[in-house]
């Protein structure tokens, strides 16, 4: 393939902008490392070190249920992703243009809109963790008065940290992907050094005792209302769910990753491998803070902040603040950013767009200590990842199953009513009517009483109904696809 495949020969302002256009095999510089550190920099963000160290605890499963049920989250997210990747390392598009082809090129700004709500209340939620270890920087070098002043659930020093967080993300973002790149790329690995240390620290203060903690986890309570089936089911699809707002968008990645070979390689370190890596780290430390301090602490800032070494204290405070905002910028912050800019490509930039991801998301960063927290990591998880189960469902299925793995790019990009990704209006009613359905279904499977047993499967069977259904509705649909198409890289 050349240089001109990728070219939009007739360009509408309203669809295209130079974030959202094809980019070319040559302007792509990414390889495995790099996709491997945008999976390890989201596993080692501190909300997925609390994640994981939670669900150990929480579901009443033995430790080597809990830890096999995270790695075959791994594998399942895996294959989730080489499913959306795929076609957006073929074509070099984001997942905002890629969704024209299944919900019309005016109807894409649904999904966009629905992802980059998500991605902004991670973003809020990931800056506040961020922060947390920022403000243990600052404690540590500053003190704290325990009975200070607090604004919604924030003291003084916990806001200027919050504030700093912010302020960083938007300047790193404003430098361009090159930088984001470069930081991920020394925060991802320098994470796991500061996790092994923090670990053998704990091991070294628990000794001989830290065995029968860890004993007591591997046993397990056997306390879950649906049973041990249901509890795995519930580690699986949590884990699962986590990682759907990146699952979903993942083309906004894979479109500079040089070929699909190396996509391959760098979800398979990035996501089973690391995920069980981390996941053993996570369960020491936990079943050690039992024994060293005489509570479970599922927070890395809390535990470094109860270990009485300034130095571990600097250091890690610094890495957990790194990796936390590397995966924040990658996955809630360009998306979003993309996505707003998909809305009006000819008067919003991904610039703009992220100026305005970064402005709603300060305030629901702050709702998270306030409010959003009192549902629950877990819940707060599934439902996010329950509203989009449904869309990923749909954009697969189309691409895979209606059309046959074809796109027309050059009408990706186009508004004309006789374009074949126009549909009613620039909308795809079909495709709606599968979101609106599977999305009232999936979510349902969360909150509603006497479902409790599905909310463990809310992702998977989301997606797989909004699938299906989309499948069965368009399976009729005259497809309309031009002779020449650009052939698979690599």
């Amino acid at each position: 393939m050349n240089h001109d495949d990728f070219q939009i020969k007739q360009i509408d302002p309203s669809l295209y902008n130079a974030d959202l256009a094809p980019l070319p095999p040559a302007e792509r510089k990414w390889g495995w490392f790099e996709i491997f550190n945008v999976w390890s920099n989201d596993i080692q963000s501190l909300f997925g070190y609390t994640l994981a160290a939670t669900l150990f605890i929480s579901y009443g499963l033995n430790g080597w249920a809990v830890l096999t049920g995270i790695v075959l989250a791994g594998f399942i997210v895996m294959g989730l992703v080489h499913l959306t990747g795929k076609p957006s390392v073929k074509y070099g598009i984001p997942f905002p243009v890629m969704a024209r082809a299944s919900m019309g090129v005016r109807g894409a700004n649904f999904p966009a809109v629905v992802r980059g709500i998500v991605a902004i209340f991670w973003y809020g939620v990931q800056t506040y963790f961020a922060s947390t270890a920022v403000a243990l920087l600052l404690r540590a070098f500053m003190g704290t008065d325990p009975q200070a002043a607090t604004l919604l659930g924030l003291t003084a020093i916990d806001w200027a940290a919050y504030v700093m967080v912010c302020v960083f993300q938007v300047a790193l973002f404003v430098r361009g992907v090159d930088w984001v790149t470069r930081f991920l790329n020394w925060a991802g690995p320098l994470v796991y050094l500061v996790m092994i240390v923090l670990m053998i620290a704990i091991w070294y203060q628990a000794g001989p005792s830290l065995l029968g903690a860890l004993g007591d986890i591997f046993s397990g309570s056997g306390e879950h209302a649906g049973g041990p089936i249901a509890a795995f089911a519930a580690v699986v699809g949590t884990m699962v769910a986590y990682f759907a707002a990146v699952v979903i968008n993942y083309g906004d990645f894979a479109r500079f990753v040089k070929d699909e070979r190396q996509m391959r390689i760098g979800n398979f370190f990035g996501l089973p491998v690391s995920l069980a890596v981390f996941s053993m780290i996570a369960l020491v430390i936990t079943a050690g803070t039992v024994v060293v301090f005489g509570e479970t602490l599922t927070n890395p800032t809390d535990i470094v902040a109860r270990i009485d070494n300034v130095t571990l204290t600097v250091v890690a405070a610094i890495t957990f603040f790194a990796a936390t905002v590397g995966i924040n910028l990658v996955a809630n912050f360009i998306p979003p950013a993309y996505d707003i800019a998909n809305l009006a490509p000819a008067r919003i930039s991904a610039r703009t767009g992220g100026f305005i991801t970064a402005a709603i998301a300060f305030f629901i960063g702050a709702l998270w200590v306030a409010f959003i927290s009192e549902v629950g990591i877990a819940a707060f998880v599934d439902t996010l990842g329950a509203a989009l189960a449904p869309l990923y469902g749909i954009i697969v299925a189309d691409y895979y199953l209606v059309r046959r793995q074809r796109l027309d790019v050059q009408q990706l990009f186009c508004a004309e009513r006789t374009g074949i990704y126009h549909f009613n209006a620039g909308w795809n009613r079909k495709a709606m009517i599968a979101f609106g359905v599977s999305a009232v279904f999936s979510v349902a499977s969360v909150w509603t009483p006497g479902l409790e047993s599905l909310s463990g499967f809310a992702w998977l069977l989301g997606a797989l109904f909004g699938g299906t259904l989309h499948y069965v509705l368009m399976r009729r649909q005259p497809l309309l696809v031009t002779p020449v198409q650009p052939a698979p890289l690599g």
